[in-house]
C-alpha cells in the first residue's frame, strides 16, 4: 500500500475502489453471519468507508494503524487481502490471525496493520507506543490511531494522548465519530459539541470534518501527517461519519429510525464521490458499475474460498500465543496431544 495522490485520475479511481471494496466485503460478511455461516460477531463499517480510506490513503507506506472492534474497513484501507481476512472471520488457517482471532483481532504487523481490538479505546495507547518507537529510532514513521465516539470517554484515550502530545510524538488520532456508542447518542455521551475539542486539553490541535466526504478527511489526515513527521507532535481529527447498521450485525436499533438513518444515506459517501468522478470526466456510469460488479464478484470469490478452506489443527491451538516459550504451556500443549485433546 502506497500514498495514493488524490490530485490525479488515477489517485481517485483507486480511492472509489477501496471504498468499494469495502462496501462489498462487509454486506457479504453481513450476510454471511445473519445466515449462520461465521462465528462470533462482526461489526460492520457500512457507511463510514470514507473515513478508512480518505485517513490511510493519506499516509506512507511504512506508517502504523491501530483499529477497533469495526476494522474491516481500515484493514482494507491498508491494502490486506481480502481472502485472508474473509478466512479469519471463518476461522481458517489462511487467516492474518491463522483463524485465531476473528473479525475483531485483524493484523498484519508486517503492512503496519497492529491490529483491530475488541476493547473499547484500546487503539491509541498502542498508536503512541509505536510513535514513540519512531521518534526513538528517528525514523520518519507516523502512527495513526482510530477509535469512536464511545472511546473519548475511556481514560486510556487520553492517557495515550496526553503522552503523545508532552512528548511530541509523530501520531493522529482520529475519532470516527458515527454518532452512537452502542445504542447510546453521542450527545449524551459528552458534554461537547464537537468531540474534536477534547484536543484543547492537550495543548494539539483539533479538528472536525466531514467524514462523509473522503476528500476532507484525506486533507485533513495528509496535514496532520506532515505535522507530525515534523516533529510537532500529535493531531486530534473528528469525522463526523454514520453506521448504517446496527453496533453489530442483528441489532434491531430500537434507539434510532429508518428515517434517521436514510437522511444520512442520502449524502452515502461513496455515491457523491463517484458522481464528482463522473461529472469530471474520470469515469463513466458504465465503468463504475463494471468496477463495482468485478469487486463484488471477487469479494464472493474469496468467501466461498474461504468456507472450503481447512481449519488450523487442534495441535496448533498453544501456537503464536507468547513471544518466549512457556515451559507450563508446553507441558500442558503436550499433555493434550497426548491423550487426544481432552482436558484434564
Amino acid at each position: 500500500m502506497v500514498t495514493i495522490d488524490m490530485e490525479t485520475e488515477d489517485g481517485q479511481t483507486e480511492i472509489l475502489r477501496r471504498m468499494l471494496t469495502i462496501r462489498a466485503f462487509d454486506t457479504k460478511a453481513g450476510e454471511l453471519f445473519a445466515d449462520g455461516e461465521l462465528p462470533g460477531f462482526v461489526h460492520l463499517y457500512i457507511g463510514e468507508e470514507a473515513v478508512g480510506v480518505g485517513a490511510v490513503s493519506a499516509l506512507e507506506e511504512d506508517d502504523y494503524i491501530t483499529s477497533t472492534h469495526r476494522g474491516h474497513g481500515h484493514c482494507i484501507a491498508k491494502g490486506l487481502d481480502t481472502y485472508r481476512m474473509m478466512a479469519e472471520l471463518y476461522g481458517k488457517r489462511d487467516g492474518y490471525c491463522n483463524g485465531k482471532g476473528g473479525s475483531m483481532h485483524i493484523a498484519d504487523v508486517d503492512a503496519g496493520m497492529l491490529g483491530a481490538n475488541g476493547i473499547v479505546g484500546a487503539g491509541p495507547p498502542l498508536a503512541t507506543g509505536a510513535a514513540l518507537t519512531a521518534d526513538m529510532k528517528d525514523t520518519d514513521t507516523v502512527a495513526l490511531a482510530f477509535f469512536g465516539d464511545g472511546a473519548v470517554a475511556q481514560g486510556q484515550v487520553h492517557e495515550a494522548i496526553n503522552l503523545a502530545a508532552t512528548w511530541d510524538l509523530p501520531a493522529v488520532f482520529v475519532n470516527e465519530n458515527n454518532q452512537f456508542g452502542e445504542a447510546t447518542p453521542v450527545e449524551k455521551q459528552h458534554n461537547l459539541e464537537h468531540l474534536s475539542e477534547t484536543a484543547e486539553a492537550y495543548d494539539i490541535p483539533g479538528f472536525t470534518v466531514d467524514g462523509m466526504d473522503v476528500t476532507a478527511v484525506y486533507e485533513a489526515v495528509k496535514e496532520a501527517r506532515e505535522r507530525a513527521a515534523n516533529g510537532d507532535g500529535p493531531t486530534f481529527i473528528e469525522a463526523d461519519t454514520y453506521r448504517y447498521e446496527g453496533h453489530f450485525e442483528g441489532d434491531h436499533q430500537p434507539y434510532r429510525s429508518k428515517e434517521d438513518i436514510e437522511i444520512w444515506k442520502d449524502r452515502d459517501a461513496i455515491e457523491s464521490f463517484k458522481n464528482r468522478l463522473v461529472d469530471a470526466g474520470t469515469i463513466t456510469q458504465e465503468e463504475f458499475e463494471a468496477m463495482r460488479d468485478e469487486i463484488e464478484a471477487e469479494i464472493d470469490d474469496a468467501a466461498s474460498k474461504a468456507k472450503e478452506a481447512d481449519y488450523p489443527d487442534t495441535s496448533e491451538a498453544y501456537e503464536d500465543m507468547f513471544g518466549a516459550s512457556v515451559p507450563e504451556i508446553n507441558e500442558f500443549a503436550t499433555q493434550m496431544r497426548a491423550d487426544g485433546g481432552e482436558t484434564r
